[in-house]
């Protein structure tokens, strides 16, 4: 009869530090960090939907403005470059990568807007529908990208702040003390804090 009572008692007080435990955030840092991982997916979605969008607006630029063949160069190489640096969550930890990614990316951002002046130049490229669909399409993507970078920072920031605060500091050094702190997206041009000047 007393080791029935014993094995009970066990049981429930395994039952309330499970339920203690549950309650106090033991598993906030790898929810968070699958969020990160989530978050940084969303971004490389988006950057892939707009490198998908890009060679269809090269070959219609091509068809009107022939003579635009080094900015037309300059985005594909762009594009090449940006496509070949992956960076997925598993290397999301590696600062050096993920800058190399972001500067791919900025490159790119750089030349599509080059590209977006030439045909400026072309009044019949102007009113053609598949380059204001295709135009429409990567204005709607470059926002996307920049709400998923938000979402992405938003996420890392609340990750960073679990791991170095109480009682996450606690729970990462004695459960989690594999995942490290994650990089954040950084402004990678020289003047990103000025606004860009406009001229007509």
């Amino acid at each position: 009869m007393q080791v029935i009572e014993f094995r009970a008692v066990r049981l429930w007080m395994l039952l309330m530090l499970g339920s203690l435990l549950a309650g106090c955030g033991i598993n906030n840092i790898p929810q968070y960090d699958e969020q990160v991982k989530a978050a940084w997916g969303q971004v490389q979605n988006q950057y892939q939907r707009r490198a998908d969008l890009i060679p269809n607006l090269v070959e219609t630029v091509k068809g009107y403005a022939r003579q635009e063949q080094e900015t037309l160069t300059a985005v594909i190489e762009a594009r090449a470059k940006a496509t070949s640096i992956q960076v997925d969550a598993s290397t999301l930890d590696d600062p050096q990568k993920l800058q190399q990614f972001q500067q791919a990316q900025s490159q790119l951002t750089g030349a599509l807007s080059r590209l977006m002046v030439v045909s400026e130049r072309y009044p019949d490229l102007k009113s053609n529908q598949n380059f204001l669909a295709l135009q429409s399409q990567l204005e709607g993507t470059e926002n996307r990208i920049a709400v998923a970078r938000k979402d992405f920072i938003a996420a890392v920031q609340r990750y960073n702040t679990e791991i170095r605060t109480f009682p996450g500091r606690l729970w990462h050094s004695v459960m989690y003390s594999d995942l490290k702190v994650r990089e954040n997206f950084e402004a990678t041009s020289e003047n990103a804090d000025r606004a860009p000047e406009v001229k007509f």
